[in-house]
Formats: C-alpha cells, structure tokens, sequence
C-alpha cells in the first residue's frame, strides 16, 4: 500500500470530488479538493450549509468514498482499504465528534465512553479505568453512571469528546460540535477541545483536529488554520503559510 513519504503530513486529499446521485447533472457536493494537514494542526472547515464541508469530513473519516481522487490519512489510500481496513482505520485512527452527540441511549456515561475499547477488546478492568479517567477529564466524574438523557446537551458533548479521545486517536473529526448548544456552553466545549489539542503536543503522540463549522467567529478562535469552502468547492486557504 502508498505511503505518505512526508512523515510531518497527516491528511492528503488530492483532487476530490463526490457526486450523489444518477440525475443529470448529478449533485456535485465536493469538487476538485486538494490539501494536507499537518499533524499537530488544528483545522477548520468552515462554509455555509451545502457548502461540502460535512461530506468531506465523511470522505476523511472513511464512512464514504470519493467519487474521484484520493485521501491519503497516516499512509492509508483510503479507497484502496477493505471495508474490514476501514473499520480499522476508523477503530484505530479517527475519533468522530458529532452535532447529535450519537450517544447510546440506554448506556451510562461509562458505558458510551468505554465503547471504542469494547470494539478494540481490551480488558474490562483497562476499559473501567480509562472511561473514569476521560471522564474525570472533562469534568464529570460525577455523572458517570448517568444515561444521555439525564444529561444536558453540553453534558452529552463532553461524554462524546470523552470517547472520541478513548483510543488516543491521531485525526480528531469534529461535525459542528457546538451546533445543538448555547453559546455559553459551546465555548466550553471548544476551548475544552482547544486544551486537549495543547495537552496532545507534548505528549508522545500529537492529535490533529479537523473541524466543521459554519460559524465564523468560533473557526478563528479555535483552528490555527481555516479552510474556506463554497459551493463544494476549497475557495480559500487561511493559515497554510504559518502551518
């Protein structure tokens, strides 16, 4: 399998596009993409609704594949993988944050946070003591035998940031993680992202940060670097000369 020769670049995409549906003219959400990311970054996708950035966040994470050209994530050409690869790449590399949360509803706290080490088979009592730990990492060591519905929705974000970090993942996805809440608790939660991205550079792995966000203000605070896009297309790149 190709590998990446540039160990300092995480993500390669090189002339993306992804089109949806048999209907002339087919639907056109991602056009021609090409950028890297280096590890350590924090970035954001920022454009309007229908803009692309959340199909190509999907592209990035594995769970879709390009129409044309190619993802390129740790030395991983992610159209080449398997669907068994992929599900590796995703267990092993990728932590996903989502809007919704994706919480398991009838599960603790706990119980949602161990669940990327259930499907990695560590040990029960490793799986026990990491979710504590995570969770007391973002303050809710308290709430740990709670369910997402006793929660509040900045409560349920920190249990999802919680087990996106569980694998201590090299590519963190962030899909408008700060959409359901307020503004008060969305900067809670980005700049408790923005302190474990700071905590990951001077640890022995860094974690690289993609996020998606349509809200301007919120990009500039927390990416080092932002990438514009419009109409699915990468319209502007702020950034990539101090990356």
């Amino acid at each position: 399998m190709p590998r990446d020769t540039n160990n300092n670049i995480l993500v390669k995409l090189t002339d993306v596009s992804k089109s949806y549906g048999s209907s002339h003219p087919a639907v056109n959400a991602v056009r021609e993409v090409s950028f890297d990311v280096r590890r350590g970054e924090r970035v954001a996708l920022l454009g309007k609704s229908g803009s692309g950035k959340s199909t190509l966040l999907n592209l990035i994470a594995g769970l879709d594949r390009p129409t044309s050209g190619k993802i390129c994530v740790a030395g991983r050409v992610l159209s080449e993988l398997s669907p068994a690869a992929i599900a590796d790449y995703r267990r092993e590399c990728v932590g996903m944050i989502f809007q919704a949360y994706n919480l398991v509803p009838w599960r603790t706290a706990l119980q949602n946070v161990e669940l990327p080490m259930v499907f990695a088979r560590r040990s029960k009592g490793e799986r026990d003591a990491a979710a504590r730990e995570a969770l007391a990492a973002v303050g809710l060591a308290d709430r740990i035998g709670h369910r997402p519905s006793e929660l509040s929705g900045g409560e349920q974000q920190r249990v999802a940031i919680a087990r996106a970090l569980m694998n201590e993942p090299e590519l963190l996805l962030a899909d408008e993680p700060t959409g359901n809440l307020d503004s008060s608790t969305a900067q809670e939660i980005i700049e408790l992202l923005g302190r474990f991205t700071e905590i990951s550079q001077t640890a022995n792995s860094q974690t690289t940060t993609i996020l998606v966000t349509h809200d301007e203000e919120l990009a500039e605070r927390f990416a080092t670097r932002v990438l514009h896009m419009q109409d699915g297309r990468l319209d502007r790149d702020s950034g990539a000369d101090d990356a």
